[in-house]
Formats: C-alpha cells, structure tokens, sequence
C-alpha cells in the first residue's frame, strides 16, 4: 500500500505545474531532485531541504540541434526500481538492494531525460529515439553547480592521453578554473561534512567524462576527447592521436547515454559500501559466467623477477615462472602473471625462445595454478582473434592489457570489443594503463579488475604513493569499482627511510598497514607483488596473506575518514577479516564488534610492533577472544596498520 501511495504522488509531482517544473525524491525522501524546464533544462538538488547543487544547465547537442533548448516537455512518467543484485563476481557484498525511483521526462523531438533519485545519491542520463542509423553528437553540456566553495579532492590531469593515475591534491572549488581539469571520479566536500562524489556510468560508445572548472563560479563542467580522426604510434604502446574531429561522438540516434551520477553521503563511511555505479550500468550480456573465477595472483613485474636463493638465473624465463608457480601453489593462489618480456613486442605471438609459454601453462595446470599474459593494447588488437584463439588453445586463464590510455570513443568501443571476445574465449580481463571503472563488470563480470589508479608501481620510482593516499582511495578511487592497486610489499619503510628502488621496490608504512591494504582494497583479482623469495622469509604473514579472499559476503565499515584512516570489517563464508590504516599520523581507533551473531569468537591480529615508528617491520601476532559487545582500542604506528581474522570458537 505505501508503494502504491508514493507512486501516485510520484505522479501527481512530476504531472503538474505546467509541466515544466518536476521533482523526484529519493526512498527515505531525505534526497529530492528538481528539474526545470523553460529556456533552457536546468536540475538541482537537496539533501534534507539544504541544497547541495544549485540550478545547473544540461543539454546535448546532435546533428547541431541542442537538445534541451526551447524544450517541449511531454507527459512524464515515474516508476520504482525495487530489486536484489546478485552479481557473480562479488565486490563488497554477495546481494544488496537496487531501490530507487524513476523519473523519465520525455520531449518533443524524439528525446527523453530519465532521473533516478537513491537514498544514497542521484542520476540522470539522456535518450533518443531518432530515426536515424546514424548521428554525430556534437557536444554534451554537463553542469555541476555548486551553493558554495567546496573542498575538492583533485585528480588532476594535464593532457587526454592519460593513464588517469592520479594523485588527489585538496583544493578549494574556486581554484579549479576553466584551464584546469581532472579525471573523475571526484569527490567535494561541503562545510557541513556532507560528502558529494561525482562520476559516469554505464559508458558505452561513448567518450569518457573529464571535469574542468566551469564558466560559474563554484561550478565543473563536463569535458570530452572529440573522436580521433588521425594517429600516430610511436612505440609498441603508445598510439597517440594527433589530430581530431569536431565532434565527441558517432552514434546510432536510437539509444541511451551514459549517467551523470553525485553520491551524497553525510557519513563518509557510507562512500565505501556504495554499489551506485554497478546498480546504473548495463545488465549481464553473457550467457555463461561459471568460468570466471576470482582469486590472488603473485605477480612478477613490480619486484621484477628478482627472486633469489635459486640454482637457475632468474629473469624472464621458463625457470623463474615455475619458480613463482611453485610459490602460488604452496600458498593456494590461484593465478600468476606473465608480464612484460615473454613475447617480442612488436608481434604478440612470437614468444620469446626464453619464456616457454606452452610449458608454463601445463606446468601450472599440474599444479592447479593459472596463467595470465599481459599484452600491450595494440599488439594484441594487430591480431585480436588469432591471439585470443591462440591463447585460449595455450590453456591461459586471462588477460592482462596495457597501456590505452585514452577514453575517446574510438577507445571506449575497444574495451568492449575485448571484454567480449575475451569472454567468448572464457579470458579474463585485467585493464592496465586505462580509464576507471563505469560499471562494465556487470555486463561482462569477465573484467575482474582494473587499473586507472595511483597504484603501488609507483613506489618503483616516486614517493608519492603515501600511507594518506592509501586512506583516501577507497573513498574516491574504490567507490567506481574494483582497483588492481598492487599490494604486497614485504620491505616496508618510514616516511623517513622510504626510498623508490625499481628493481627491489619497498612500501611505505608498516608491515600491518601493508596487510591491511587485502582487507580495504577491493579487487577480486588481488596481486601478490612482491618477491615470492621475500615472501617465503615471511610464513607469519602469509598465514594472513594465505587465508584472506579478494571477494567478499558483506562489508561493514567501523571507522572512516577521507584521506586520514580506515577500519572496514569484511565477511567471507564464516570467517571475518578486519582490516585498519592509518596515514603518517599515529592513531587510536576503536573498533566495535556489534556486527558479529552472538556467541564467542577467537580472533587473530597482526598489528604495528613497538618500535614501528622506527623499523616499519616491525608487528606483533595476539590471539584473544571477543563477543559482539567487545570494543577494542587498537594503536597504529604513523603509517600503520592492523588485521584480524575472526572465526566461531
């Protein structure tokens, strides 16, 4: 009855005042979306009365006819989305709730606006329904203005051809001018703590969403690649384009656009347990998804291959592969990585006479490890279909493909050429040197993770990859997807002893914060990288390492602050994992085990020894039992961290 209630003011809302005036609310009505029509199309919105963004002006324009000018709205129409997701490959939680309701305002001129209002954030996107096989959008105006000067985490860039591996430099909205943009997601923080996160999903043939400062004060503004008309490669990986049409994108005039999405949270805790951007992308394309399987992955690149205590030179080669196989096995990983130099670059399928891929493979089948080759994007588009056939005849498990770059169009269209083909040769997919997620996973849950991060491969040459940077990631960067960061590090070092070493790379923060990366970071297909010889010297840690999962039945969060700490409680089968960071600064936290059915539990931590601040390897393993009322108060040294593996007694 109190569905069939709101549905009818739902209607009654969006049917009146002209028809130019419509408003959505979200379920709990704490969210509530205006739109307006006149001139020109303009939405705001308002959490608990209080606006959060002001009247902002969208349009789009095709076939140069703005979309949205002089519209002519028709009669509206609202409906309810109330369903349970189950996603096969499982990120934060095994099912959560798709609960939001519909606004679809449809206007003269073969095009429609469709507006859905979440208790946790807002969405809109465009659609025609043009006769045409054909259309050029021209352009897309994308506004978000703001009341006031928020504070900005920034991710930005200088350039198109982008990695989008970012840092997120804290700025004041009104320092973002026109000439500046970054990558998104971004996310913005009012005077009041609300936090607003602003991105895309479901992109589908379709460029990429940039934000640059907006012509308003207080505003960002939507930017575009225009579609690539020249190119120019340069190296094996890189194909840059050089020239570029007038227009962002070449489309059929029958379909749907990409979401522009804000998640508002008053909490930020509520930024790590959102599903938003899955519950806006496409559905499952594929009809056979119980090969995909998620699991660890040691990984060879990132210590570069530097095992030791071996008979056989170590390098690039059969040996060293078996070597990291053997590693996986003992460990109960389910995947290793062959990364750059197992093939000739210039020729995808002309492997390396070092590097007996065939061999490797079987080598692994024998010892119920997989294998994944990584690629460079335009080596393995030269022969996409023989090598993809070749790869599946080897007996490999997946995919590892670098270095894109780009989100033009063009682009855009290539990551679903490959996520599909990859699926029809049962691959998965890891995309490296790429944009950040927008929700593909759904319809091609195949793609288990992905890059488009400041990951740890910058600790081989930087010392940007900071204990803060770790804690503002699953705020911003986790909130659109899984993301292949690369934990693992066994050297681990102080903001005072940390150095880059490309060849024997180090961490920064303690041992413990290193653990808890497993636990906070979500990637269902999480990297081992570091040296397995290295790992080997640890049997303490990898009983951790050993047992924690890269997916997860539920996700609680305990402690959370943008860019400062983390506490995340994750459930998988009848065990819990608890992960805590914090940044350079030292802490006290106190985590409460509510969560847990009652009865009693014997938990297991590793947490920051003594003397972390001094020797960041420094930890210390307590086993002690707890209950559902229990309140631990946990230390972290500056740059620490702590894990606990919680089961029945």
């Amino acid at each position: 009855m109190r569905k069939f209630y709101l549905l009818v003011c739902l209607v009654i809302t969006a049917s009146t005042i002209m028809a130019k005036d419509f408003s959505l609310k979200s379920p709990n009505e704490k969210l509530q979306i205006n739109i307006s029509v006149e001139n020109q199309i303009t939405y705001s919105v308002s959490l608990d009365g209080q606006q959060i963004l002001s009247p902002s002006v969208i349009d789009l324009t095709i076939n140069s006819k703005k979309l949205g000018e002089n519209a002519k709205a028709l009669k509206a129409k609202t409906s309810v989305i109330d369903e349970t997701l189950t996603p096969h490959v499982r990120q934060k939680f095994a099912s959560f709730k798709n609960h939001c309701n519909v606004l679809t305002i449809p206007f003269k001129g073969r095009y429609a606006l469709t507006f859905r209002a979440y208790d946790d954030g807002v969405a809109y996107r465009w659609s025609t329904s043009m006769k045409e096989d054909e259309v050029i959008v021209n352009s897309e105006n994308v506004n978000f203005t703001f009341p006031s000067n928020n504070d900005v985490w920034f991710p930005e860039e200088t350039q198109l051809y982008t990695h989008q591996e970012r840092e997120y430099l804290r700025v004041k909205l009104s320092d973002i001018t026109p000439e500046r943009f970054g990558s998104t997601g971004m996310l913005l923080g009012t005077s009041n703590g609300t936090k607003v996160y602003v991105s895309e999903a479901d992109l589908v043939d379709y460029p990429g969403m940039f934000l640059r400062g907006g012509d308003a004060q207080y505003q960002l503004h939507g930017k575009f690649a225009q579609y690539p008309d020249q190119t120019k490669q340069s190296t094996d990986r890189d194909v840059e384009v050089i020239t570029r049409k007038d227009f962002i994108a070449k489309t059929s005039g029958n379909r749907t656009y990409p979401w522009r999405l804000m998640i508002i949270t008053e909490n930020d805790a509520d930024l790590i347990t959102s599903e938003m951007v899955y519950k806006l992308a496409a559905p499952l394309k594929l009809d056979d998804v119980s090969w995909i399987k998620p699991g660890k992955v040691a990984w060879d690149w990132w210590n570069a291959n530097n095992i030791y205590g071996v008979d056989f030179k170590s390098g690039v080669n059969t040996e060293t592969y078996k070597y990291f196989i053997d590693f996986a096995a003992e460990y109960n990983l389910e995947y290793i990585i062959l990364d750059e130099g197992w093939y000739h670059l210039e020729d995808v399928l002309k492997v390396k006479k070092e590097c007996d891929v065939q061999e490797i493979i079987n080598y692994g089948k024998k010892k119920n490890v997989g294998v994944i080759l990584w690629v460079t994007w335009k080596a393995l588009d030269d022969k996409l279909d023989e090598a993809l056939a070749t790869f599946e005849k080897w007996g490999a498990k997946g995919v590892k493909v670098d270095f894109m770059q780009r989100d033009d169009q063009w682009m855009v269209q290539y990551y679903h050429k490959v996520a599909q083909k990859c699926a029809d040769h049962k691959l998965l997919v890891d995309f490296h040197g790429c944009y950040k997620p927008t929700g593909m996973r759904r319809a091609y849950p195949n793609v288990i993770t992905r890059e488009g991060i400041h990951g740890g491969e910058q600790n081989k040459w930087t010392d940007t990859n900071t204990p803060e940077h770790h804690a503002t990631l699953p705020f911003i960067r986790m909130v659109a997807g899984p993301m292949d960061y690369t934990p693992g590090a066994m050297i681990n070092a102080t903001k005072k002893n940390f150095r880059p070493v490309f060849s024997e790379p180090m961490g920064q923060g303690t041992r413990c914060h290193e653990l808890a990366l497993y636990v906070v970071f979500e990637s269902p297909l999480q990297m081992l990288s570091d040296n397995p010889s290295n790992y080997y010297k640890e049997p303490e840690c990898m009983q951790f390492l050993e047992a924690v999962p890269s997916v997860w039945d539920d996700t609680q969060v305990l402690q959370a602050k943008v860019s400062d700490y983390i506490a995340v409680a994750r459930k998988s089968g009848d065990k819990w994992f608890v992960g805590a960071l914090t940044d350079w600064d030292k802490r006290e936290l106190k985590l409460d085990f509510s969560f847990l059915p009652a009865g009693d539990y014997k938990i297991k931590i590793w947490k920051d020894g003594i003397n972390a601040n001094r020797h960041a390897g420094d930890y210390k393993i307590v086993d002690q039992t707890i209950t559902n009322s229990s309140k631990l108060n946990i230390q972290l040294a500056p740059g620490g961290g702590w894990v606990g593996i919680i089961e029945k007694k």
